[in-house]
């Protein structure tokens, strides 16, 4: 739906933001006849069941029934609401906003409370910094000094200090903010023994986290002495903040996009790291903030490039957690290097002690995700034992059969060789022989959805895309002459006998605008779209038979209709009247 937003305005961004250039920014598509073909991104697949519509501009998958425009592809792929979905897509086409109505109280109340969260956020940031040049941050500048920061990069990440635990939530009343809007915000907490609001972040050094947006959504904080808290907290997710969709220093990357200077991203543990590599040189970093690389934050990786190197701490153990991150990187078609940094270091450590050649050695010597995932096997086994070397040969090979070519395969198997004593052919049977197994169990056909419809709706489906879709036999057909029973067919027969009775072109993405996307039933529509089905004699043929079948279901209901009255009737001259009709339908019937 619109949300207020007028028609000409969505046309024209949908017009300007063409289809398959986008999808092809997340999914890699290829041509195959009419339509564009690839895996879907919302579900996981071998075999390509995503069809994008180039002329309709709309997608569709055979195998989930995930459909819709370019409006919904951007909601859905980037987490996004309607609003924010338009406006990540207008500032891709460099088209000016319009002022925006919402349809309903209710979406109104909730950009109201969305625009005060991120206002109280954003004063709370001025609030931190003014404390930190205030005179009275002197533990906090201190830690800054230790740790080399430099007055440039403290005002471009926007640190602050936290001074105390009444001041922000007494700054923010002052201006205005209620009790519950400060809550929401999730800068200030509630003291569960007093009862008082109380600063999230207390005593602490703040990182503002702004998002790809350039707002302020949350704040972490560091302790500055030794304490049984942990070093690093973030502020509570929100309806603005979600840790595993947003990136520490993400709207610094954007910009280095919109400069045209930009070929990779380094994504880091923490927020120190990140500043540090930023002050070395290393602008193009980013930080998961701790946790492990999350769907969305890949997602978000890739709306800026295609090449990502990994460059966790350099504790083995703790990296050999982040391989499942790292799949989800190498799911979303990213190119990933993992950087091995010396053991017990993390980034902020190779700085400080090797400068930027120091980190940019261990840049140079960033492995392909693959060989580190060898490396990770490797440092498990004791090569002295013949129990461990088997266990290692064991693991590797199902690595290797992960490997994308054979000539990758050949190289690990070498390197497998002469790590090992084993021969290459010994080595290569095993692989095969390994790979036999996992094959045949895999080799699923991506799953259609299961229709249980009857031939009436069957018929009422094929009527519709054939018209919607443009077949030649079904051009200017009078949809006025079927009955559609189903909401969600007589939603779309008006639509298109609006469109024709304007004289206007049918989009079959215009849909979307008064269908649910997620709608069953449009779906099985939309199956009927790819391929020759709705083409030729034959289509034409199965037209007429769908035109029958309703046809011949309207008599039917009326012959039932009718034999009730008829049994009901107690008047005998309207029971013959009755009985002629019935009579006539009948011969009818037989007809068809």
């Amino acid at each position: 739906m619109g949300k207020g937003l007028d028609t000409e305005f969505l046309a024209q961004l949908k017009n300007k933001n063409d289809l398959v250039e986008i999808i092809n920014g997340y999914v890699p598509l290829e041509r195959r006849g009419g339509n564009w073909w690839g895996r879907c991104p919302f579900h996981h697949e071998k075999t390509p069941s995503f069809s994008v519509n180039a002329q309709e501009q709309f997608y569709h998958c055979f195998g989930c029934g995930a459909s819709g425009d370019v409006i919904t592809f951007i909601r859905e792929i980037e987490s996004l609401d309607f609003i924010d979905a338009v406006k990540f897509l207008a500032e891709r086409a460099k088209i000016p906003l319009p002022d925006l109505e919402y349809d309903t109280e209710k979406s109104a109340q909730q950009k109201q409370k969305r625009d005060t969260i991120l206002k109280i956020l954003r004063e709370s940031a001025h609030f931190y910094l003014n404390n930190l040049n205030s005179g009275k941050a002197e533990a906090h500048v201190q830690y800054i000094l230790d740790r080399k920061i430099s007055s440039t990069v403290v005002r471009k990440f926007g640190l602050g200090a936290s001074l105390d635990y009444d001041g922000l939530p007494r700054h923010l009343k002052s201006l205005g903010y209620t009790r519950e809007d400060m809550l929401e915000s999730g800068v200030v907490l509630e003291s569960e023994k007093s009862k008082r609001l109380v600063d999230a972040q207390a005593g602490r050094l703040i990182f503002p986290l702004i998002n790809a947006m350039g707002d302020v959504v949350a704040f972490g904080g560091r302790v500055l002495g030794k304490t049984d808290f942990a070093k690093y907290k973030n502020t509570r997710e929100t309806t603005v903040f979600n840790k595993s969709k947003n990136l520490y220093n993400i709207n610094q990357i954007k910009k280095q996009k919109k400069a045209g200077v930009l070929k990779d991203i380094i994504v880091v543990e923490g927020y120190m790291d990140t500043i540090a590599l930023f002050q070395a040189g290393f602008e193009n970093v980013v930080a998961s903030m701790g946790t492990a690389l999350t769907k969305d934050q890949a997602r978000l990786l890739k709306r800026y490039t295609d090449n990502v190197f990994i460059s966790y701490d350099g504790d083995f153990a703790g990296q050999k957690g982040a391989i499942r991150g790292l799949e989800i990187l190498k799911d979303e078609q990213i190119n990933v290097r993992v950087v091995p940094l010396p053991e017990g270091l993390d980034p902020d450590d190779v700085i400080r002690r090797g400068g930027h050649a120091g980190y940019q050695d261990c840049l140079d010597r960033a492995m392909p995700l693959i060989d580190f995932k060898m490396e990770v096997q490797r440092r498990q086994y004791d090569f002295s034992k013949a129990e461990g070397k088997r266990s290692y040969i064991a693991a590797a090979l199902k690595v290797i059969a992960e490997a994308e070519s054979e000539s990758v395969r050949e190289d690990l198997l070498k390197h497998l060789r002469d790590e090992t004593g084993v021969t290459y052919e010994s080595l290569r049977r095993d692989l095969e022989s390994a790979q036999d197994v996992r094959d045949k169990p895999e080799r699923i056909e991506p799953r259609m959805q299961e229709d249980t419809a009857d031939n009436r709706q069957k018929a009422c489906r094929f009527i519709l895309a054939s018209v919607l879709f443009g077949a030649k036999y079904a051009k200017n057909f009078d949809l006025s002459s079927v009955n559609f029973d189903n909401p969600v067919h007589n939603t779309i027969a008006e639509f298109i006998k609006g469109k024709q009775k304007s004289g206007e072109a049918v989009r079959a993405s215009a849909i979307f605008d008064i269908v649910d996307e997620k709608d069953a039933e449009l779906s099985q529509i939309l199956d009927l779209s790819v391929g020759e089905g709705l083409q030729g004699a034959q289509a034409e043929k199965y037209f007429r038979d769908c035109l029958q079948v309703l046809n011949r279901a309207e008599v039917e209901a009326k012959l039932a209709r009718l034999s009730r009255l008829c049994d009901a009737e107690t008047d005998l001259e309207k029971k013959r009247e009755i009985t002629r009709e019935i009579l006539r339908l009948t011969i009818q019937l037989k007809n068809f």
